[in-house]
């Protein structure tokens, strides 16, 4: 028996009851979860299409649209349970049209499409309703931070370079620094999202058809910008996926390196940031803590949504330029958790960053303690005194080495030892006095001065934020164009629809 040909004693039936269970109904249940508006629209944007080209008459259109819509208010998706009766979602939808219509009429509707490109337009819809909620979350994050900035422009704080204090800046100006990493952030997912807001529909299987069908007019109804114009692209490449997944990584990387900071900065011995208490959990057993455990959940959070996006790319990897299941179902379902750990992480940083204050006294203790105004002393010793850079660096040196030693501050004990410093390198006193002096290490000072492009002073941090709000503005009006399209091409679709409803 062993040398029969299998398929003459194969007696099996479709589904195998494990295929069913492990793969089947996973997906069958995906679907109705994440896809009945999607597959609703589809069918209907394509009947449209087939009777306006004439590859359907009117009456036969008609009698395809009353049995769609009667489908949509008998069966209830989130009731269904998946009995292996049919394959899928979408062979469900088919077997209650030939239960309405019979076998012929019904059977028309899937004229000149195949599930390649019902699959991959529908994929993209479900991306494209969720890169816009998560754009708008990011914009929102994005104002939050615009505003924070506006009013922590002149509050001073400690900079860090590897770990350790490094110069007094503002509040205002790193967050303008993470302001623009997040415009670059929001920019990708745009390009992003323009790879996806094309329409794979008329594609077919691989290579179109031979009826005469207009990809562009399914596109429009569907709220595409365009067809996606080569049919083997519509099946085959997937860097709509993965354009969407590496933004969602870069940004939630970037992120998650601003909620580490903020980790330290709040830590007992920086202390340069106080959260509110809303923001604080008391401890179950130590009273005198305040743990800002939002900023702990904003950091793992953050990693499970980078994870997550790499996980969708690691899938798409090594894959065959095809049409694939790697790309499909599961794979998108999976990469929606992204999205959803996303917003979490967005919604609570931007609340988070409204409610935050920098905590002045520590700060300033900081910033004595660390002598980190030392810089601009021997900036100014080569502006006023005329000396090499690396002169006045080896007698601010000597200055902090000598003030640090003591435990003191730069403006009440750095002056003695700069001027026997000063007088050791130069063999003469001076120009300025001790009141000049404490002027020139004071971090007001440190900050007013680094006027150039970029800096935290006055003048660049004013432009600086015109600039974020002007782009957060224009972010705002492309969103509302983008949400208005939508709206258009919804309600063209619904009103083309109605009309076959209605001529039964």
């Amino acid at each position: 028996m062993s040398d029969l040909d299998p398929r003459l004693s194969d007696k099996s039936v479709f589904p195998d009851p494990t295929y069913k269970e492990t793969v089947l109904k996973p997906l069958f249940d995906g679907a109705k979860t994440h896809h009945v508006d999607g597959f609703r629209r589809i069918d209907r944007a394509h009947l449209v299409m087939l009777v306006e080209t004439g590859i359907l008459d009117h009456a036969q259109a008609s009698a395809i649209a009353g049995a769609l819509e009667a489908i949509d208010r008998d069966v209830d998706p989130a009731q269904l349970v998946y009995t292996g009766e049919v394959e899928d979602f979408f062979f469900l939808i088919e077997k209650e049209l030939k239960s309405r219509l019979g076998a012929d009429i019904a059977g028309r509707l899937h004229t000149a499409r195949s599930r390649n490109d019902i699959d991959h337009t529908l994929f993209k819809l479900g991306l494209k309703e969720r890169i816009d909620a998560l754009i708008a979350k990011a914009q929102n994050l994005l104002e939050a931070m615009i505003r924070a900035a506006e009013r922590e422009k002149a509050t001073l704080i400690v900079a860090y370079t590897h770990g350790q204090p490094a110069q007094p800046s503002t509040f205002g100006h790193y967050l303008s620094a993470a302001i623009e990493v997040l415009i670059r952030d929001i920019e990708r997912f745009a390009e992003a999202r323009k790879i996806v807001n094309l329409s794979p529909m008329g594609a077919a299987a691989i290579t179109t058809s031979g009826f005469p069908i207009n990809r562009e007019r399914v596109a429009e109804l569907l709220g595409f910008a365009a067809p996606l114009r080569n049919s083997y692209s519509c099946i085959a490449a997937s860097d709509y996926i993965t354009s969407t997944y590496s933004s969602i990584e870069l940004m939630f990387i970037h992120l998650g390196r601003l909620i580490q900071d903020f980790q330290f900065w709040t830590s007992f011995e920086v202390g340069q940031m106080y959260v509110p208490n809303a923001f604080v959990q008391i401890s179950s057993i130590m009273p005198q803590k305040r743990n800002p455990v939002p900023i702990e959940h904003m950091r793992h959070l953050s990693s499970q949504t980078m994870g997550r996006a790499r996980t969708v790319l690691d899938v798409i990897h090594n894959t065959p330029f095809t049409d694939m299941n790697d790309s499909e179902g599961e794979t998108q379902q999976m990469g929606y958790e992204a999205f959803a750990s996303a917003s979490r992480v967005l919604d609570l940083l931007a609340a988070f960053i409204e409610a935050v204050r920098i905590d002045p006294a520590r700060v300033q203790d900081n910033i004595r303690r660390s002598c980190i105004t030392i810089t601009e002393l021997a900036d100014s010793l080569v502006r006023i005194e005329d000396l090499s850079f690396r002169q006045a660096h080896e007698i601010a040196a000597t200055v902090a080495k000598a003030v640090v030693a003591k435990g003191g501050g730069l403006a009440k004990d750095g002056y003695e030892p700069f001027l026997e410093a000063f007088k050791h390198a130069t063999g003469k006193e001076p120009s300025f006095d001790r009141a000049k002096f404490e002027e020139l290490v004071s971090p007001e000072y440190f900050v007013r001065i680094r006027d150039r492009t970029g800096g935290p002073a006055e003048k660049p941090m004013a432009d600086a934020l015109a600039h974020y709000k002007a782009t957060a503005q224009a972010f705002v009006a492309q969103t509302a164009k983008q949400s208005a399209d939508e709206a258009n091409a919804a309600r063209a679709l619904n009103e083309k629809f109605q009309t076959l409803v209605e001529t039964r």
